[in-house]
């Protein structure tokens, strides 16, 4: 299968991609999040292959254990709401973030402005529909007076932060040590050991997709060369038996081997093991590797590396944002009919944010230049080398 990419994109277009492929990809994998591969094909009669309805179907608003959410329908979730309160942070700092960006502005955002939410069907506050894991923000910086870049210690350990870290990435793209690094410091106020460490990786990720040329193969060097413990190692094996695969069908089970060493959830997802979710340096997400498995298995091509993400069950719209994030910065967008019907039926416009993000992009590129020849000229000024043109 030949990937459907288009590698000399400029910037404007990877960033556009890269947003609206992780809400679509979120939206497609949101009414079968939670489930396994198997029970996915006995539910819908076969894989799934585009937008689909609840999986309790006109019984959402109360069928456990989804309700009241309407998961399904082209309905994004909270990872895509957490994706744009993080580029509304960079409009309002147009500059690189860290942990205290998160306190003074994702915080009082998640508090204070009530917005629509596609799964609840009305404007309510962001903070009325994020996870625990997330409003962990709230409680521990706005409430605990935590130092923000320690307000992660002691939440759960999970995809919390990496689900909504590609704008970092974006931000930093080309870059993926920059963009390692300035995730890991926001990621602080939200998560800490492999949660974090995810964060920084999925960065990396989308930074390294945006370079000319990128192949999936070239972003999961990046990863590799930038990760570490049980997260350098997941992905790893991971994306071993990945390359074994041209489809993701094949891939499901092996994939999920894969991981499962280093996946502390264990073989339930709704009833997680007893070591779940607590930091260790030889464990990892379960979401990251298996986006990176599916982008390999994809050759990069959006619509197969999402739909194996969706497929694959599990917390499926976290892997789905994952993998549509890092196909669309490759240069592979998601198909504008799906895109069409998530802005739609979430009622959210999906490329304003992008426009945003790509504007700061430049402005924040600038101050980065400017930044960079000024340290020139003062090290030249030390007996250093005379500096560029």
């Amino acid at each position: 299968m030949q990937p459907k990419t288009h590698q000399n994109a400029p910037l404007d277009e990877r960033i556009t991609s890269a947003l609206v492929g992780a809400a679509v990809g979120d939206a497609l994998g949101g009414p079968v999040e939670g489930y396994t591969p198997e029970q996915i094909l006995e539910r819908h009669g076969g894989r799934v292959h585009g937008i689909v309805g609840p999986w309790h179907g006109d019984a959402w608003r109360t069928a456990r254990p989804l309700a009241p959410y309407h998961k399904g329908d082209g309905h994004v979730t909270d990872d895509t709401l957490m994706t744009h309160a993080l580029v509304r942070v960079y409009t309002r700092v147009r500059d690189h973030l860290d942990a205290y960006s998160i306190a003074d502005h994702l915080v009082p955002d998640l508090m204070t402005e009530p917005r629509w939410i596609p799964e609840l069907e009305s404007e309510a506050l962001p903070l009325q529909r994020i996870f625990l894991a997330e409003k962990w923000l709230v409680t521990r910086i706005h409430y605990g007076h935590a130092d923000p870049r320690e307000a992660g210690t002691g939440n759960i350990v999970n995809c919390g932060a990496a689900m909504y870290m590609a704008p970092v990435g974006l931000v930093n793209a080309a870059d993926p040590r920059a963009a390692y690094a300035e995730a890991l410091d926001v990621a602080g106020a939200h998560q800490s050991s492999y949660g974090r460490e995810a964060a920084g990786v999925l960065a990396a990720a989308v930074a390294a997709a945006c370079i000319p040329g990128a192949t999936p193969d070239s972003v999961v060097s990046a990863c590799l060369a930038l990760a570490k413990d049980g997260t350098r190692a997941a992905i790893e094996r991971v994306c071993e038996e990945a390359v074994r695969h041209t489809d993701f069908e094949s891939a499901l089970r092996p994939l999920r081997e894969a991981v499962t060493p280093y996946d502390t959830v264990g073989p339930d997802y709704r009833a997680p093991s007893l070591g779940a979710r607590r930091p260790s340096r030889l464990h990892a997400i379960e979401e990251l590797p298996v986006a990176l498995g599916m982008l390999l298995v994809a050759r990069g091509d959006y619509r197969h590396a999402v739909l194996g993400a969706v497929n694959y069950g599990r917390d499926c719209d976290s892997i789905a944002t994952m993998a549509g994030a890092l196909a669309g910065a490759m240069g592979s967008p998601a198909p504008e009919d799906w895109a069409k019907t998530v802005a739609e039926a979430s009622r959210l416009d999906l490329w304003e944010p992008a426009v945003a993000l790509t504007a700061v992009t430049r402005e924040i590129f600038d101050r980065d230049v400017a930044r960079r020849r000024a340290h020139e000229q003062a090290f030249a000024s030390l007996g250093g080398p005379e500096c560029s043109d």
